[in-house]
């Protein structure tokens, strides 16, 4: 998929998956695609008593490495930088944050491949 479009309806795609897998596993979606100063947060969820703030990487191949591979240090940073804005917009107190990585892997032929990381920063 190259074009535009193609690539926000595969954005699309795998942050429905992920949100759906993370909601399987007990935590509410609290916030997606919600925008601040620093830039976007794809999913803002609680599990128990933490919030999560989850950075969703949807491929369509490996070619340019795994989905997980495309997260960085200064991308770990912004996300740092964001569920601080977040927390502020909302006025919301939480014992603790964390942030999770949800990479999915969406070949052309069969099942998407979906691997979450807790905790990446």
């Amino acid at each position: 998929m190259t074009t535009q479009a193609g690539r926000q309806a595969l954005g699309q795609y795998g942050e429905s998956l992920a949100a759906r897998h993370l909601k399987d596993l007990g935590m509410v979606v609290l916030d997606q695609n919600w925008r601040g100063p620093a830039g976007e947060i794809d999913l803002v969820l609680r599990d128990g008593q933490v919030l999560v703030i989850c950075e969703v990487k949807t491929r369509s191949s490996t070619v340019c490495g795994s989905p997980l591979e495309a997260v960085t240090a200064v991308k770990v940073s912004r996300l740092r930088r964001l569920a601080a804005q977040w927390l502020e917009a909302h006025e919301v107190r939480v014992p603790e944050v964390r942030i999770d990585m949800v990479g999915v892997l969406r070949p052309r032929r069969g099942p998407a491949v979906l691997e979450h990381v807790r905790g990446i920063g």
